[in-house]
Formats: C-alpha cells, sequence, structure tokens
C-alpha cells in the first residue's frame, strides 16, 4: 500500500496564489456592513491619532501616577496579590509533589491543544468541523459571528477557554489543599482569566480590530481620553464609568416615592412616606438597607421600587438613610449604628404613630445589624419589634461569599491600617471590591467599551446606583469584617454589644427569610445557616438570580421565580427538594405574609407631627452626598 502524502493526513490544502487584502479580511472574520468593507485606513490620518493616542497615553500615565509623586497612594493590591501567589502556590505543590499528577496535569492540557491545532487545521483547509470548546450562547464577549466564522479568531476564543478550564480543574481535584485556599485560588483564577480574555484586546479581537482600522484608531484616541477623564475623577484610582448618570437625578427619576425625611441626627436621616392608600395598616414597617451603597436600591425607579410597591399595600413605611460618613464618624461602630440608627427610629416611629410595636425589614448588612439588634432586645426583653424581614442577610458566615477573599487577617489590618489615616474606607475600594466579584460584567465589559471603542456608557439606573458608592465608617467596617467575617462571633454566640454576650436562639418573632439563588455576597447556603440559628417561625424564601436582581423583581415585570417550602432544617438541599416553585416576583407573597402578622388597619397617616416636624422632602440631604 502508498503512505498516504503527509499534506493528506494533516489535510493541509494545496499552496494557492496569495490572497487578496479583502480576502484576508473575510477568512479573519472581519467584515461587517458594506460601507465598512470598503473602507481602508488612511494612513496618514492613522499616523495622526496614533501620535494622539501617545499623548493622551502619557496623560493618563501621570495622572495614574500622581497620587504616588504626592504620597497620597496606597498598597491596596499588595494584601491581595500576596495572598493570590500564596493560593496558587499550594495548588501548584500538589500538582508538582508527585511526578504521577505533574505528567496527568501535563497531558490534560497538551491533548486538549493538540485535538484544538488538529480543528483549527481542518478548518483553514476548508472543511466544516465540530469545536473543541462549542461557544457559549450565554458568553457576550464572543456574540459576534466573526469569532465563528474565523478558524484564526475562534482559535484564540478556544485556546483561552481550554486555558481557563484546565487550570480551574486543577485547583478543584486539588485533593490536600484546604478547600479555603481552593476557594480564594478559584476566586483569583477568575480576575485572571477575565482579564486575558482576547476579546479584551484590539489585536485579538475581530470587531475591536475592523474598528480601529475602519476609524483609522480614532476610537483608541477617544477611549484614551475617556481614560484621563475617568482617572483624574478618581484622583489617581481608575473610576471606571458604568452608566452615563447625568440622565438620572435623585427625587425626580430615582428615589423618587414621595415623603418626608422627619428626623436627622449625625447618623442618619429617618423618611416616612406618604400613604397611598385611605386605610394603612396599623403596624409600621422600618426598612433598614445597607450602608454599603445607598438605600435608593429600595426604591430605583417608579416601575422597580419595592419602598412604592409597599406603601401602595397599604403600610406606613418608614426608611433609614445613613450618612456617607467621613472623618468625623471615626469611631461610630456597630453599637453606634445599633442606637443612634436602628433604636433612635423606633422611638421616633413610636411617638409618631402611636404604635410601640413595628415590623423591620433589613437589607444585606442592614439585616445583620437588624439580627443582633434583635438579640440584644431579647436578652433585654425589649418586644418593640414584632415582625422581621431579613433580605439576604448573613447571620452565619461561615459559608460567606466571595467578598470572604478580601476578609484575611492580612488584608483587614491593611484595611485598618489605611482608615486609621482617613477615618473611613474610601468607597471606591469598597465598589472596586464588588466589581471585582463579576469581572466580566462590570469591569472588562466597561473597559472595552469605555477605553477601546471610546464609547460612553449608556444610561442604565441600576449602574448609576451601582457607581455612587459611600465611604465606611472606621470603627463600624472594622467591626463588621472582624467580628463577622472573620470570627463569624455572632453565630457562635461570641459576639458582645452593650456588655451583653448575643444568642440569636433567643430571637423568637416570626421572620420571612429571603435569600436569592445565585448570590455571590449573600450565598443562599449561608442564608440558610443563618436562618437555622433563630428560635422562632422562619419563612425561608428562595428567589431566582442574585443579590440585587432576584430582591428588584416588580410584579409588573417579574424575571424571576422563587420558591416556598417547610420550616428550614436539616440541609438546604433537603429544603429544596421539598419546596414549591412560584412564577413571577416573591412581592406580593411576602405583602400577605407582613399583612397577616398583623391585619388591623387605621386612617392613613402624614408624614411627621407636632413634635417631628418635616425637614425636608424625600430622599434627604444624606443620599446626596458623594463619596
Amino acid at each position: 500500500m502508498t503512505d498516504q502524502p503527509v499534506a493528506d493526513k494533516l489535510r493541509i490544502a494545496e499552496p494557492q496564489a496569495a490572497p487578496s487584502p479583502q480576502e484576508r479580511a473575510e477568512a479573519a472574520g472581519l467584515q461587517g456592513s458594506a460601507e465598512t468593507r470598503s473602507t481602508q485606513p488612511d494612513f496618514d490620518i492613522l499616523s495622526r491619532n496614533l501620535a494622539r493616542l501617545a499623548t493622551q497615553g502619557a496623560r493618563a500615565a501621570a495622572a495614574y501616577f500622581e497620587p504616588f509623586e504626592t504620597g497620597r497612594a496606597g498598597n491596596g493590591m499588595a494584601e491581595q496579590i500576596v495572598d493570590a501567589v500564596q493560593s496558587f502556590g499550594r495548588v501548584a505543590e500538589y500538582w508538582l509533589g508527585d511526578p504521577s499528577r505533574t505528567v496527568e496535569a501535563q497531558t490534560a492540557i497538551s491533548t486538549n491543544f493538540l485535538g484544538l491545532w488538529a480543528h483549527t487545521l481542518r478548518r483553514l483547509s476548508g472543511e466544516a468541523d465540530e469545536p473543541v470548546v462549542p461557544p457559549d450562547p450565554n458568553d457576550k464577549r464572543y456574540a459576534a459571528p466573526q469569532w465563528r466564522e474565523s478558524a484564526i479568531f475562534d482559535f484564540l476564543r478556544q485556546a483561552h477557554a481550554i486555558t481557563s478550564d484546565w487550570a480551574n480543574d486543577l485547583i478543584a481535584r486539588a485533593e490536600t489543599t484546604d478547600s479555603e485556599t481552593r476557594a480564594r485560588a478559584q476566586f483569583y483564577l477568575r480576575l485572571i482569566t477575565s482579564a486575558l480574555s482576547p476579546s479584551n484586546f484590539v489585536a485579538t479581537n475581530p470587531e475591536l480590530l475592523h474598528e480601529t482600522l475602519a476609524s483609522n484608531a480614532e476610537n483608541l484616541v477617544r477611549g484614551a481620553t475617556n481614560l484621563v477623564e475617568d482617572i483624574t475623577a478618581g484622583r489617581g484610582t481608575l473610576r471606571i464609568r458604568q452608566s452615563d448618570s447625568s440622565k438620572f437625578e435623585l427625587g425626580v427619576n430615582m428615589a423618587a416615592t414621595p415623603g418626608k425625611v422627619i428626623f436627622r441626627n449625625d447618623l442618619i436621616e429617618l423618611i416616612q412616606y406618604a400613604p397611598a392608600t385611605e386605610q394603612v395598616y396599623k403596624r409600621p414597617l422600618l426598612l433598614i438597607p445597607p450602608w454599603i451603597n445607598k438605600f435608593y436600591i429600595l426604591d430605583l425607579n417608579p416601575q422597580k421600587s419595592f419602598v412604592r410597591f409597599a406603601v401602595e399595600q397599604g403600610f406606613t413605611v418608614f426608611l433609614i438613610s445613613w450618612v456617607n460618613p467621613d472623618e468625623r464618624h471615626r469611631d461610630m461602630g456597630f453599637e453606634t449604628y445599633l442606637h443612634d440608627g436602628i433604636f433612635a427610629s423606633l422611638d421616633v416611629i413610636e411617638s409618631i404613630t402611636g404604635e410601640r410595636k413595628i415590623a423591620a425589614l433589613g437589607y444585606c448588612v442592614g439585616g445583620t445589624l437588624l439580627s443582633i439588634a434583635l438579640a440584644l432586645m431579647a436578652r433585654r426583653h425589649d418586644d418593640r419589634i414584632d415582625s422581621v424581614t431579613l433580605l439576604t442577610t448573613q447571620t452565619d458566615f461561615a459559608e460567606a461569599g466571595d467578598l470572604r477573599m478580601f476578609t484575611s487577617e492580612a488584608q483587614i489590618s491593611a484595611i485598618e491600617a489605611e482608615m486609621a489615616g482617613t477615618g473611613y474606607l474610601d468607597g471606591a475600594k469598597m465598589a472596586n471590591v464588588f466589581n471585582m466579584l463579576r469581572p466580566n460584567d462590570l469591569i472588562w465589559s466597561f473597559v472595552v467599551n469605555n477605553y477601546v471603542r471610546g464609547k460612553t456608557p449608556m444610561p442604565f439606573d441600576l449602574l448609576t446606583w451601582n457607581s455612587d458608592s459611600t465611604r465606611m465608617a472606621a470603627a463600624n467596617h472594622s467591626f463588621y469584617l472582624r467580628r463577622c467575617y472573620l470570627e463569624n462571633s455572632l453565630a457562635k454566640g461570641d459576639m458582645v454589644i452593650d456588655g451583653e454576650k448575643l444568642d440569636l436562639g433567643e430571637v423568637k418573632l416570626p421572620i420571612f427569610n429571603l435569600a436569592t439563588r445565585e448570590d455571590h455576597i449573600a450565598p443562599a447556603q449561608s442564608v440558610y445557616a443563618g436562618a437555622l440559628l433563630f428560635g422562632g417561625d422562619v419563612q425561608y424564601v428562595l428567589a431566582g438570580s442574585g443579590h440585587i436582581a432576584g430582591v428588584i423583581n416588580p410584579p409588573d415585570k417579574p424575571k424571576y421565580q422563587y420558591w416556598t417550602g417547610p420550616q428550614p432544617q436539616g440541609s438546604l438541599a433537603d429544603w429544596f427538594a421539598a419546596a414549591t416553585e412560584h412564577a413571577g416576583s416573591w412581592w406580593p407573597h411576602w405583602a400577605d405574609w407582613l399583612a397577616a402578622q398583623a391585619p388591623e388597619k387605621v386612617p392613613a397617616r402624614k408624614p411627621g407631627n407636632d413634635r417631628y416636624l418635616p425637614l425636608c422632602d424625600a430622599p434627604g440631604e444624606y443620599v446626596k452626598v458623594k463619596s
């Protein structure tokens, strides 16, 4: 038998005439509309734009390094870098410590890449072939058809996916490495692989390459200008614009539910919302939002406002608006937030409504603060709060979300050292942490749009709120990180407030406890574990989506479902197996639950009284302070 030619074995096409520029562009998948296909770079314009780009790049670098020259720069990322290296190092020890495991790791990636090379060679020879890593239809980074039509760019996409999956698999299978280290390594790997995606670079992204050539790099010049503006606005820190916030105004088309500020101290403004019904439930409702970001996530706009919904159900709604702290608030800790926040609000609400007992709702860390208040009140036999709603709230931090990656002893000590100088943690630092939890969606998509494509972000209410960060008072933030994340003292029964040792088992109130299924900040498992700590009747409800979208899911346009089930006991998996799925928003279900706790009604109440005269219209002044 005659040996088959090597070229046939490799399925390499016979040599052909050199392709034209048009054919090369078509093969690379760079073709757009007829208008852009005919566009050829003007090298005179291109050279001028590259010179402008160099100038703007120099300005961006000067703006970035200016804080270092003036001594204002910190080493905020140093601890994360050290932690990442140590986490990767421990995983590497497992695979390099045994020659057989080393060979196994090398073989795994080599096999996949050999398959990818063979696949790419077949495609370049004109054959149709199934990819080694099929495109993910939910990954917006590779949605453009050029990623599939071009063998070269498809190779880049698959190579990135193969490498990422291989590294993630090595971390997951490092059996002798502790689970906490593996979780940290996976988190840092996600940051690295997101940053190194071929979709982020002009030379490896067909859309960006075509756009750059068609515009003679004008997009890069605009992007560099945007970069200079954002670094300058951040005073040396890059503050990536996620939304065109100029289209929104608090009190007009955001945080616009009618109401009055009826009390103010150094820590809070207390808002009472105007009634929307002739009669209201006798028992008032106090909303306690997180002080990380601002309260109007609960009053985003009229269509997405949880506050407006609660008012329209006939509840008299009060809401705490936390101050955006500065150096004057450095010593305000959790005890201050309890006394000057929750307990001060209870006094005002009783004076205005005449009701001693209220319903309270806490969201995220606001719910953690509320839970601590409940435990302290139970120890002191204070029964002014008679029913409780907790939204994505953690009280047991043993299985906390990805934020625990920033709460090692070394990292907390570094944060405390930084706060010691200012009295607070700058809001941009906390915003960057939250963005790092979803790097593809909240970092790199905007880097590409703003700084490579040179475009201005579209107006988006949720991202405008997300960018409206708040500072953290030093004492309060340190207590939260140490006592909750690092020590988990509330769940262990070791937390001491006002000299009282707290036990959540003494809290025997009815509790509506909402978790969300895809939450990376307060995972459903973590919320469920916390629900087991309370001593009373807990209705655990699981909503679809994540920390924000799962909560802000209005009935008029619901996007996600929710599940209800028995009193929490045993595992979350067992609870879910017995749960019932419901279409639509959980809001009406919650409103029915809350109304059933105290169904009596009274005539509607106007904000304030003779003692607490309205100070200004909602949303007040504290929420307007920028960090």
